[in-house]
């Protein structure tokens, strides 16, 4: 009478998922699958390996048979990848859109690791879910302009250091600075604002949370310090108050009238989370929205040309105006 292998007193199984992938690659390499040792190896019986085999076979719909010459089991045809998902058509479909898409970003990792994973996901369908990928790729196109180039490795390191809570240091260059100035800081949060990245972190010299262009840091190094994040830090927060990356402490109430050509461009879009829309006679809108800087909804405002103008508050009216006198001297 064979005995039954039982897991050692206080001992913890691992996973199934973790003995059905075990299980797949010993297949995929044609080597011997013994529910006894394997029973042994994740400290469960050979009844519950057993027990995986059949699940892989029944549910998953794996081709494992037993080879009693061989004493072992089998797959009978090849198997591209482990089933783990179970998708809709429509579900890949939308990956495929994301992944053409992130492609269209260089300097993000995304580029060459989403487009792997990709393959793997659609490697891991049943065979019930097919359809031509090749064909949808001629369908799809999509333009992205002025995307960041940000190094793909301070991307990493970034990232990294976020998730381990670990301060960084790194080497900057400001805007309105001729040299580039050390910072060390606690970042929090990586966020793509229109097509470019952006580090928000706080900076403990300045007390305050900064944001950081990704292109624009060099360097950045791990320097063996944590830091616990605020439990109310919200990136959507953040960057409510700012029409782009600037958010500032300001409250602006801002009104942008725009006539009836640009009013048509402008409703098709979301714009801000706080914007509102009034519709006046003749076809021509009125803008409403909560700005805690006024930087970047200038340069938005004079990108329209003499189809908007500035009602209010009154600081933006006067540097758009003195942004227009500026550019018409540029032009004589």
């Amino acid at each position: 009478m064979k005995k039954k292998v039982l897991p050692p007193a206080g001992g913890h199984s691992r996973p199934p998922l973790e003995r059905m992938q075990r299980l797949h690659d010993l297949l995929m390499n044609e080597r011997p699958v013994n529910c006894q040792q394997l029973g042994r190896e994740f400290e469960v019986s050979y009844k519950t390996i057993q027990r995986d085999l059949d699940f892989m076979r029944d549910r998953l719909n794996l081709p494992i048979e037993y080879d009693p010459s061989r004493y072992t089991f089998r797959y009978t045809e090849p198997v591209e990848a482990f089933p783990l998902l179970q998708v809709s058509e429509g579900e890949i479909l939308a990956l495929f859109v994301a992944q053409k898409v992130l492609a269209q970003y260089r300097g993000t990792p995304f580029e060459k690791t989403l487009g792997s994973a990709f393959q793997k996901l659609t490697g891991a369908l049943k065979e019930e879910v097919s359809f031509d990928l090749g064909e949808w790729g001629s369908d799809y196109s999509f333009r992205v302009t002025g995307a960041s180039a940000a190094d793909i490795e301070t991307f990493r390191l970034l990232a990294r250091a976020i998730v381990q809570r670990q301060e960084i240091a790194f080497s900057y260059q400001p805007m309105r600075a001729t040299t580039p100035e050390t910072r060390a800081v606690h970042p929090y949060h990586l966020a793509n604002i229109d097509n470019a990245w952006y580090l928000l972190a706080h900076d403990p010299q300045r007390g305050q949370i900064r944001t950081f262009a990704l292109p624009r840091i060099r360097s950045p190094k791990l320097n063996g310090k944590t830091f616990d994040r605020p439990r109310g830090f919200s990136a959507e927060k953040e960057l409510k108050g700012g029409f782009g990356v600037f958010t500032g402490k300001g409250k602006h109430e801002v009104r942008i009238l725009f006539d009836s050509f640009a009013a048509r461009l402008v409703r098709e879009r979301d714009w801000h989370p706080t914007q509102k829309i009034r519709e006046i006679k003749g076809g021509s809108i009125e803008m409403q929205m909560t700005l805690g800087a006024l930087e970047e909804i200038e340069r938005w405002v004079l990108s329209w040309g003499d189809h908007a103008k500035v009602l209010s508050p009154r600081a933006l009216v006067d540097s758009a105006k003195n942004r227009i006198r500026m550019m018409a001297k540029s032009y004589k």
